[in-house]
Parts: structure tokens; sequence; C-alpha cells
């Protein structure tokens, strides 16, 4: 494997790896900044824990172009030999682990968010739907607990890390023999059982909030603060499918010939590599640019109006007088 062949331009450069982690960076550091100010005056509990995992999605997103993006980096400045360097293949091993750790993170993250959306909008007044904020950074935790794990395979054995064309970056192992492709279709399921699930359990939400709106006796009192979420999060999921599912589908269809992997896959593994990648600077665009402040700029009758009675119109009247007074006189 080399960087380059004779008389062309290699495909990776330290000019690109460098511009694309610091942009990635300053996204995410941005967008950390508006969550953490948003967070502060919230005083929904649904939007507090929604803003929860939307800080653990942006901290999973910088800590993986840091940590990749630093090795990467380093390659293409001192151009070190991976055999020479890594012997053992610690370096190989961590890289490869941060990949598939830092690449279903946000797949994972996601999906507990449309989760958590879909309990909020369809089941209000269960306790599914009472998410603390506690609770909320325990789901995280949670997540980031299993990534961790399911990336830890090849470490013991299921499946190995090798290094990928042109040598600079390592990932799971495509050859395909009995382990490797066993950690390659966990991999693969994983990451499309929780893009499938986000867009039923969104498909479902969206359909609701639709009716709500659209509901004669609600028309004066929208959710915006709902929509508001429910936009941000199909925003992740799109970009999360587009970025993610090529990736995880060619992983899968690899031809090996001779007990190799041509080098048009090796190349096409590259760029949908780097289109993976670009979840990670997408991403944090979703919350500061989709949010009530900016989407008010846009749609300036889209107005603010939490009342608990104008987010569950199917309530009687008798019922909506009662909860009323009860709430005055509490």
């Amino acid at each position: 494997m080399t960087t380059s062949t004779s008389g062309q331009k290699p495909i990776t450069s330290l000019w690109f790896s460098t511009t694309f982690s610091i942009i990635g960076l300053g996204s995410n550091l941005f967008a950390f900044f508006v969550l953490v100010s948003a967070s502060r005056k919230t005083q929904s509990r649904s939007r507090s824990s929604f803003l929860i995992f939307l800080l653990g999605l942006v901290v999973t997103d910088f800590m993986g172009l840091l940590v990749t993006g630093i090795i990467v980096v380093s390659y293409h400045i001192t151009h070190f030999d991976w055999q020479a360097f890594d012997k053992n293949c610690y370096l190989c091993n961590f890289f490869g682990l941060s990949m598939v750790f830092y690449g279903l993170c946000p797949l994972l993250l996601g999906a507990s968010m449309a989760a958590e959306r879909f309990f909020g909008i369809n089941r209000p007044f269960s306790r599914t739907a009472n998410i603390s904020k506690k609770r909320a950074w325990g789901i995280v935790i949670i997540v980031w607990s299993f990534a961790f794990l399911l990336a830890l395979l090849p470490v013991m054995g299921i499946g190995k890390y090798t290094l990928q064309f042109p040598k600079s970056w390592c990932f799971l192992t495509l050859l395909q023999d009995s382990k490797n492709k066993a950690f390659g279709l966990v991999f693969s399921l994983t990451g499309i059982f929780a893009v499938c699930l986000s867009f039923i359990l969104n498909t479902v939400s969206v359909v609701t909030l639709c009716r709500v709106y659209h509901d004669r006796e609600s028309v004066q009192r929208r959710r915006d603060s709902e929509v508001e979420m429910m936009v941000q999060l199909i925003g992740i999921m799109i970009i999360a499918s587009l970025c993610w599912l090529p990736l995880l589908v060619l992983q899968q269809r690899v031809d090996v010939t001779c007990g190799k992997i041509p080098r048009d896959t090796e190349k096409l593994l590259l760029i949908f590599l780097r289109i993976a990648t670009w979840n990670q600077i997408l991403d944090p665009w979703v919350y500061i640019l989709f949010r009530r402040a900016v989407l008010k700029r846009i749609y300036p009758s889209l107005h603010s109006r939490l009342s608990i009675m104008s987010l569950y119109p199917t309530l009687t009247a008798s019922l909506r007088r009662k909860y009323t007074q009860e709430s005055v006189i509490n």
C-alpha cells in the first residue's frame, strides 16, 4: 500500500486533514456553547433532557475529530512507518477502536433521542416520557458504554483492526474470515438498526405533531418547542443516514480476490469514510441553525406558546377547565 502511485497526486494530504479537523472542531465547540447557553435558559423538562442528548452528541463528535485528527495529521507531518513504529499494533487498535466507537455513538444517540421524543409526544403522561436530567445523562453513558464494548471486540479477539489504504488510518478488517465477518456484520447491523429505528420513531412523532397542528382547537397555540426539537432530530437523522449508510453497506459487500481487496474498492472505502466523518462536522450546524431564534427570522409567525392545554388538544372542555383551575390553585 502506498500513498501515491507513480506520477499521480496523493489521494490524502496534510492540508485536507488539517482543514477538515479544524472546521469540525470549531463547529462542535461553537455548538457546545450554544447548547450550554440554551440549557441554562430552558425551564421545560422535556427540552432539558433533549439538550442533554444533544450535548452528549456534540461532545462525542468533538472528541472523535480530536482523537482521530491528531493521529492522521501527525502521520502526514512525520510520514512515520506504521509497521516499524507500531509493531505491536497498539496505535492501530486504538485508532480502529476510536473509528468504530465514535462512528456508532452518533447513530445510537440519534436513536435514543428519537425514542425520547416518541414517548414525549405520543405518551406524554406516561412515566417513560418524564426523563430527568440525571436519567438522560444515564442513557448517554449507557450508549457510550455499549459502543465502547462493541468497539473493544477486535481487541478481545473477535475480528481485527488493520491498517487501511493509503496507510494513514486503521479500521476493521474487510477480509472475510469468520471472526472478521462476524464483527463486521455486528457493526453494520447495529448502525443500520439505529438508523431504521430513528426513521420509524421520528415518522410517527411527526405524524402526531401534524395532527395536533391541524386540530381546530389548537390552531392558536402551537407546539413550537416540540417542533423545534423534531426539526433538529430529523436533521440529525438525515445527516447520519446519508453519511454512514454507504460505508455500512459497502463493508459488507467487499469482494476479496486472492486474499486481497481490489485497489478500486480501497479507494471507494476511503471516499465513503470521508463522507462518514462529515457527520461530525454537519451535526453541530443542525443545533446552531435550526433553533427557534433562527427559525423565527425565517418564519416570523412562529411564536412560543407553551401551555399544557395547547399540547394536548384532545382533552375535553371539562377536563381543560379542571386542569386550568387546579393549576391556578396550586
